[in-house]
């Protein structure tokens, strides 16, 4: 079986740019230097479900810095489960549901969602609905997250408050209609069910380091003991720098950085997030051309994302990768 594509929103940023007249020639408005937060988040009704969700994983990070829950294989779970587990971010919810940059087995597609679920970035539909809209309108004021408004905002301050105008019918029946008519993804938007799975996971993590532990320990305290710190570091810890390198594409790749192409709004190329990300980084080049597979455009713009995608293409788990438009030389001045 393969994914069903169904022609989402167009970006803004792949549309015909806006132009205004000015000295007989035509030039790309800019984006004002600061803006409102969405008309959908005035009320400042606030998303108790994500502000204690997010302030408690980021607690209970904290004990990592307890000795007792430090453990080589721990840490390398959490540095190694970071690229791995945000795979399912940067491939799965972004690239393939999102953009649709190229197609795959079914079974390959739930196992990059699966792993995106483990970073708790909330359902598919959710995070494609609000990306889609995020390029309709980047950094103009229905952007849900633009660091316009401020870079608190754009980075996590966004998830604090209800936004009206991303959590209704018409929101996710315009942008993540083809997501929603998969029976697993309308099943996971219902309650609390990606949660559910984001919990089981992690106590797979648990059981798994007990038995390990026990088993290398030859006592109780000892499997405690690294199942506690598989939790905390294999889990919790990279689910907080998985959460922070995704809000720093939001924030950081609309704020710093250079451009290779004159796009509508303020995307940047900046390396340091390409590296943490992946090549999500390459921020502006995506924004340029959002339905391509690769974000590198120059040759040392290396992205770890789509090389995976190319590795998948060559083994027969990957195709119809969309390539770079055509234009892609042509860098901004």
């Amino acid at each position: 079986m393969t994914t069903e594509t169904l022609t989402p929103e167009l970006p803004s940023s792949s549309r015909p740019a806006k132009t205004r007249k000015k000295s007989s020639e035509a030039t790309i408005e800019k984006t004002p230097l600061k803006l409102s937060m969405p008309q959908g988040v005035r009320e400042k009704k606030i998303a108790w479900r994500y502000v204690i969700g997010i302030s408690t994983i980021h607690f209970v990070a904290l004990s990592a810095f307890v000795p007792w829950f430090f453990s080589w294989t721990g840490l390398i779970l959490a540095l190694v489960g970071t690229h791995v587990f945000g795979s399912g971010i940067n491939i799965g919810y972004h690239r393939l549901l999102t953009h649709r940059s190229f197609k795959c087995p079914l079974f390959v597609e739930r196992f990059f969602v699966f792993l995106a679920l483990c970073c708790l970035e909330d359902a598919p539909a959710t995070w494609v609905a609000t990306h889609r809209v995020h390029h309709k309108d980047s950094d103009e004021e229905p952007d849900p997250h633009s660091p316009w408004v401020n870079f608190w905002w754009s980075h996590v301050g966004w998830l604090f408050y209800e936004n009206r105008d991303i959590t209704n019918g018409n929101t996710f029946d315009r942008f993540a209609r083809d997501v929603l008519k998969d029976p697993f993804y309308m099943w996971l938007q219902r309650g609390q069910n990606s949660v559910v799975v984001y919990v089981l996971h992690a106590v797979a993590f648990f059981v798994v380091g007990f038995g390990v532990g026990w088993a290398w320990g030859g006592d109780l305290l000892s499997g405690l003991q690294l199942a506690m710190s598989w939790l905390v570091w294999g889990v919790f810890v990279r689910t907080v720098m998985v959460w922070h390198i995704t809000w720093s594409v939001n924030s950081l790749s609309h704020l710093f950085g250079y451009r290779n192409f004159e796009t509508r709004e303020e995307s940047r190329n900046n390396w340091l997030v390409a590296t943490i990300a992946a090549g999500e980084g390459w921020h502006n080049n995506h924004h340029h051309d959002p339905t391509a597979a690769s974000n590198g455009n120059r040759w040392w713009e290396i992205d770890l994302s789509y090389l995976t995608i190319k590795g998948m293409q060559m083994v027969g788990l990957a195709w119809d990768v969309i390539p770079r438009r055509i234009d892609n030389h042509k860098h901004s001045a």
